[in-house]
C-alpha cells in the first residue's frame, strides 16, 4: 500500500519532531512506501527550519513552504497536489490528531470505502474552540443545505479517486471538508481519540473564524440570494398590515400628524434593505472577479525532497 500523509505547518516548530516520530512508528508496520508531506503555510516562526532539518536526514518527509500564509485548506491543496501514494491520510500539525489512529482508519478503508472520517467524540478544546466550532458548523450547514458534523474535520483517509477528484475543482475559496463531502464517493465515518493541543493556541480566532464561514458560503452557495427573495415578502406582507392598521387609526381620528411616521419608517427600513440586498450582489460579484483574474490559490517558494 502506497500512502500519503499530509500535514499544514503553521507555528509548529516544536511538534514536527515529534509528530515525524509517531508517524514513522506507526506507518513502519503498515505501509512498504509512504511519505509524509509537510506544507509550511507562512509560519512566523522556525517551522521551516525544522522541516528543513528533518528533511535531511530522513527522505521519506518532503517539505513544502508556501511564499506566505495562504491558510490552512490552502496549504492541504499544496500538499494534495504532491501526493504519489494511493491513499492519502490528511491530518494537523497541532497532535491533536493521533498518528495512532491511522491503521484503524486504513483498515476500515478495506471494506471498499473511498473516504474514512475521523469522528472525533471526545474534543480535547477549549470552550471557546468548542462553541465557535458548533456555531460555525449550524450556520454553514443551514445557509448551504448540507448536513455538516462538528466532529469530523481534516482527519481521515482518502482515496486517490477521492483527491483527484477534489483537486479537478477550480474553485477559489478552498475548505477541505466541505469539497470532500461535495465530490461524494462511498465513505463512513468511525470514533476516534483526541489528544489536547500539545502547544500553544488555536489560530483561529472569532474574526477568522467568521471569515471562514462567510467565504465559503458565498463560494458554496446562493442561498443568501435565496434568502433575500424571502425577505422581500416578508416585508411586503408587513407593509400591508401596517397600511391596514394606520388606514384604521385614521378613521378613528387616532393619527395627529400625518403621514409622518409612516414616511420616515420606510424610508428607513427600505433603505437599510436596499443596502444590504446591495450589499449581498456586491459579495457574490467581488468573488466572480477574484475567479475571473484566475491568480493562483496558492504560491511555493521552495521544495525539499
Amino acid at each position: 500500500m502506497k500512502l500519503s500523509i499530509v500535514s499544514p505547518v503553521y507555528k509548529a516548530e516544536h511538534l514536527v519532531d515529534e509528530l515525524v516520530e509517531r508517524l514513522e512508528k506507526t506507518l513502519y508496520d503498515i505501509s512498504d512506501f509512504y511519505e509524509i508531506i509537510l506544507v509550511e503555510d507562512g509560519s512566523p516562526d522556525n517551522s521551516w527550519e525544522a522541516i528543513e532539518k528533518i528533511c535531511a536526514i530522513n527522505k521519506n518527509v518532503k517539505g513544502i513552504k508556501l511564499s506566505r500564509n495562504f491558510g490552512q485548506h490552502y496549504a492541504i491543496t499544496a500538499g494534495l497536489e504532491n501526493i504519489s501514494g494511493d491513499w492519502v491520510v490528511v491530518m494537523d500539525c497541532d497532535l491533536q490528531d493521533r498518528p495512532e489512529e491511522i491503521p484503524k482508519l486504513l483498515d476500515k478503508a478495506k471494506e471498499d470505502y473511498d473516504i474514512v472520517y475521523a469522528q472525533r467524540q471526545l474534543r480535547q478544546d477549549s470552550f471557546f474552540k468548542k462553541i465557535s466550532s458548533k456555531l460555525f458548523y449550524k450556520t454553514f450547514g443551514y445557509l448551504t443545505d448540507s448536513k455538516q458534523d462538528p466532529s469530523i474535520a481534516n482527519f481521515g483517509v482518502y482515496s486517490k479517486t477521492v483527491i483527484h477528484s477534489l483537486l479537478s475543482m477550480n474553485d477559489h475559496v478552498r475548505f477541505f471538508p466541505t469539497m470532500v463531502q461535495w465530490v461524494g464517493f462511498k465513505s463512513t465515518k468511525i470514533s476516534v481519540a483526541h489528544s489536547s493541543r500539545a502547544e500553544g493556541k488555536s489560530s483561529y480566532s472569532w474574526g477568522k473564524l467568521i471569515k471562514l464561514a462567510f467565504d465559503n458560503i458565498i463560494s458554496f452557495s446562493d442561498k443568501p440570494l435565496r434568502l433575500t427573495i424571502r425577505l422581500g415578502l416578508v416585508i411586503a406582507t408587513l407593509s400591508f398590515i401596517s397600511g391596514l392598521i394606520y388606514i384604521f387609526k385614521y378613521i378613528n381620528g387616532e393619527i395627529k400628524v400625518l403621514g409622518f411616521a409612516s414616511i420616515i419608517i420606510s424610508i428607513w427600513f427600505l433603505s437599510g434593505l436596499i443596502i444590504f440586498i446591495l450589499g449581498i450582489i456586491g459579495i457574490y460579484l467581488g468573488k466572480t472577479f477574484d475567479k475571473v483574474k484566475e491568480r493562483p490559490t496558492y504560491i511555493i517558494s521552495k521544495m525539499v525532497n
